[in-house]
């Protein structure tokens, strides 16, 4: 990747840096009740990693 980005690029990159977030921790409690302990990472719309998964950006 270059050094100096393109604004339209790093726009881009910017996104698919957002999400791969986990959600809030506090959707646990609401998907699943008090309860139960489940990792937030669990519930995240889109899951993507630099190791796996390539950007086409």
């Amino acid at each position: 990747m270059a050094k100096y980005k393109h604004p339209s690029r790093k726009k881009r990159l910017a996104k698919k840096q957002e999400q791969t977030k986990w959600a809030p921790f506090w959707t646990v409690p609401k998907i699943y009740g008090k309860g139960r302990r489940v990792h937030p990472g669990r519930h995240t719309a889109v899951k993507r990693s630099w190791r796996r998964t390539k950007l086409k950006a």
